[in-house]
């Protein structure tokens, strides 16, 4: 089968075509959508192509406008202005030959060029501001004649920075956490502590330290726990505490975000959840994804210096994420969350003053078209 180039593919596109395949479907898929929606609030049209769309049911129910999701293997439509391959994943076979024969087209005929982009894993990590913008000319294949080029999202202004919608700061400026918390059944001076976690090791340990902290009636903590793989995991140490949990449903992105805002400590996991509780400004815990080799501890440790965390929160990161087993975690108290918190704002008004991730996408690829 020979993919084909209709002659309005070389007229000026405002379109992305975004791929995403999901391994976590609340990260991957979680990442690629805010990506989508937030160029099409800024006036692109989006294709978001995806091998498994389910988790949008419930994350986005209501879709987005100029946001179209399609099959992953869905045909090459006309005129892409730029290409995003997340997470290292590759578009198929026929998508790359029509797009690498766009590229051949533009090029004789002087207009603009299709730009491919692989959008790369977050990490605070050293090679990251070595690696943001490469290019590598895919030289055999399909695609063969095109550049590929490498996008890092990072924590530095040398990076691709992260992902902020324009509208973030008034979505958090006229939110009302009393409202929120009353809504969930909590008291005004109660700890609310929200877990989206894989299967953390210290987490019996944690659920215990929760029981003996619910004794302090005002301040007792309240676990918010999130449904999936964290829900399953505190309802198997449930014969072994005496520990209340709420069990919340499933819920929108934007929802996500208000939990976020609305408690006083965040047990998050994955990428997209990290770069929300960084933005929320609350005091929060990283499970990150574990990968077999361990390479996900020197992740962790680049992350942990990046934020220069007290000692306390680097502790319980290593503990909660079996680095450090032996290890206590540290008490959740008031002190501590103060503590924490003041890390966290410190971090955050960093990234703020750094540009972020979609405007940096979008000069990125207007000077490579």
């Amino acid at each position: 089968m020979t993919a084909t180039v209709e002659p309005n593919l070389l007229q000026p596109a405002t379109t992305w075509d975004i791929f995403c395949r999901v391994i976590d479907n609340y990260g991957d898929i979680g990442v690629c959508w805010r990506l989508a929606t937030e160029l099409a609030a800024r006036g692109l049209s989006v294709n978001l192509r995806i091998d498994d769309a389910s988790a949008l049911n419930w994350m986005a129910p209501e879709g987005f406008k100029d946001v179209q999701v399609l099959p992953y293997d869905a045909p090459y439509a006309p005129h892409p202005q730029v290409v995003i391959e997340a997470f290292g994943c590759e578009a198929p076979p026929l998508y790359l030959a029509a797009l690498a024969q766009h590229h051949g087209a533009a090029q004789a005929q002087t207009t603009r060029l299709p730009v491919l982009v692989n959008l790369e894993y977050l990490s605070a990590e050293p090679y990251v501001e070595r690696c943001h913008r490469l290019p590598s000319l895919i030289m055999s294949g399909p695609a063969k004649g095109l550049t590929r080029w490498f996008f890092y999202p990072g924590f530095t202004a040398q990076t691709g920075g992260l992902i902020r919608e324009q509208s973030l700061p008034a979505r958090q400026a006229s939110f009302d956490s009393q409202a929120w918390r009353t809504a969930h059944g909590l008291k005004t001076t109660q700890c609310a502590i929200s877990l989206f976690c894989y299967e953390p090791a210290a987490l019996p340990q944690f659920l215990n330290q929760l029981v003996t902290s619910a004794a302090n009636a005002e301040w007792g903590p309240q676990l918010l726990v999130t449904p999936g793989r964290a829900a399953q995991a505190v309802k198997r140490q449930a014969a072994s505490h005496s520990l209340q949990p709420t069990y919340l449903n499933p819920c929108t992105q934007m929802q996500f975000d208000e939990m976020l805002w609305a408690c006083d400590l965040n047990l998050v996991r994955g990428e997209d959840s990290l770069v929300r509780a960084l933005w929320s400004g609350r005091p929060f815990v990283w499970h990150i994804y574990p990968q077999e080799d361990n390479a996900h501890h020197a992740k962790l440790n680049a992350f942990l210096d990046w934020m220069n965390a007290p000692h306390s929160l680097r502790q319980f990161h290593h503990a909660w994420n079996g680095m450090a087993e032996a290890l206590s975690l540290p008490v959740i108290s008031p002190q501590l969350l103060q503590e924490w918190r003041l890390c966290v704002e410190r971090a955050q008004q960093k990234l703020h003053s750094h540009i972020d991730l979609i405007t940096q996408l979008q000069e990125f690829t207007a000077e490579k078209s």
